[in-house]
């Protein structure tokens, strides 16, 4: 035989009430936070990952280059002391 408590019916709705608005006030929080975090991150002005990418591919082009000149610097490639002009020192500032 079952009978129906009043009391414990109010209990149970308050329950079930208080949980709906726990999970309603969790949702807000959730996102209150995304929006929060997203003007965030607009405001950082962060790099995008293409941007990303090409720069990288950037620098690692200019390493390859890097290394050539080394290269060619090291098999003394370079230009002699002194033939870059006729042998006559500069004139200084006083004359």
């Amino acid at each position: 035989m079952q009978t129906r408590n009043p009391i414990l019916d109010e209990f149970a709705k308050m329950g079930t009430s208080a949980l709906g608005l726990a999970q309603a006030a969790g949702e807000e929080a959730k996102s209150a936070f995304r929006a929060q975090s997203d003007r965030l991150v607009a405001e950082m002005d962060l790099v995008r990952r293409d941007e990303h990418d090409a720069l990288k591919a950037e620098v690692a082009d200019l390493r390859a280059q890097i290394a050539v000149l080394n290269a060619a610097f090291a098999a003394g490639k370079t230009p002699k002391k002194g033939t870059s002009t006729d042998g006559t020192p500069a004139p200084d500032a006083a004359g």
